[in-house]
């Protein structure tokens, strides 16, 4: 007889965005019965069982989940959780994702219909930058977002702030006039601490997404270390089966408090279509609604971060 803790939780994905736009692919792997999962480091694969038998719970990651709410009947066999990041409108940095009106829509449905404790909201990540000499932030319409995300009963709000990577500085540099800002720790700081203030006060706990050195720095109990894949929160949710181990693969010196989960989906076979200016991933090179400059940007390697 299976024990609990040898079931898994499936992760998908960090690594593109299966609701969006490869639903039909992982909806056919469900039905097989397994994944064959690619180290991206080192290319070795391995199979991976997924019959719900197998499966404590599916964590989801996306912008868009349009498609998986008119199939949620397909998944009915397996326990879901949900990331759902929802960052301000911005043509310039998300170039394709839905209006924030229709992906606020969808974070109501979500918690309306699978319970708003398995719905996390990320605003992820905060985005600085300079354009034709103005300093910008991607915040301008957080307040309306945490509004909704309240209403909704959603309770757990994780935050980061934009790494620099090489791809996207590449992408960045085709831009006229545009360069992205990282501020400094003290800034971070002075930066976040009234966000999670506010976001507290309305009922949201806050944790913060591989942000070790800025945690330390924070106020303490303020603002948690991220557990994006959480087995307390989904034993709690969905009973005993998720294993409490540590994460190995994620970035744990950087602060991740991730439980231990399988991602599929592939940065090669998967790239995203989303377009995002800051993506560290592999976005799609699409010419749906995109610039130019982003479309040229094509769909090379995952880059390292830049030291």
């Amino acid at each position: 007889m299976e024990r609990p803790a040898d079931k898994i939780v499936i992760s998908a994905s960090r690594r593109t965005d299966i609701p969006a736009f490869y639903l039909d692919w992982f909806l056919a792997r469900l039905s097989q019965g397994q994944f064959v999962v690619e180290n991206p480091f080192n290319g070795v694969r391995r199979q991976v069982g997924a019959h719900p038998q197998q499966v404590q719970a599916v964590v989801f990651w996306s912008k868009d989940y349009s498609g998986l709410l008119a199939r949620a009947a397909e998944l009915s066999a397996y326990h879901l959780a949900f990331n759902f990041t929802l960052n301000s409108e911005s043509p310039l940095l998300e170039p394709r994702v839905p209006p924030l009106e229709a992906r606020l829509a969808q974070l109501r449905e979500l918690a309306a219909r699978f319970g708003p404790d398995a719905v996390g909201w990320r605003f992820d990540p905060i985005v600085c930058w300079e354009e034709d000499g103005r300093r910008r932030n991607n915040l301008g319409q957080f307040p309306r977002i945490l509004e909704a995300a309240a209403e909704a009963g959603v309770r757990r709000l994780t935050v980061s702030f934009m790494d620099r990577y090489a791809k996207a500085e590449r992408r960045a540099s085709r831009l006229p006039g545009f360069r992205f800002y990282y501020p400094n720790l003290d800034e971070m700081v002075d930066t976040l601490i009234p966000l999670a203030k506010e976001a507290r006060s309305a009922g949201l706990q806050v944790s913060a997404c591989c942000e070790r050195r800025l945690l330390e720095s924070l106020p303490p109990g303020l603002v948690e270390r991220s557990r994006c894949v959480d087995s307390a929160l989904l034993t709690r949710l969905y009973g005993p089966g998720a294993d409490p181990a540590a994460d190995r693969g994620q970035r744990r010196q950087a602060g991740c408090g991730c439980s231990l989960s399988v991602d599929v989906g592939s940065y090669s076979l998967h790239p995203c279509p989303h377009g995002c200016l800051y993506c560290y991933a592999n976005p799609a090179s699409t010419s749906l609604n995109a610039s130019p400059a982003l479309s040229r940007a094509g769909a090379d390697a995952p880059p390292p971060l830049i030291s």
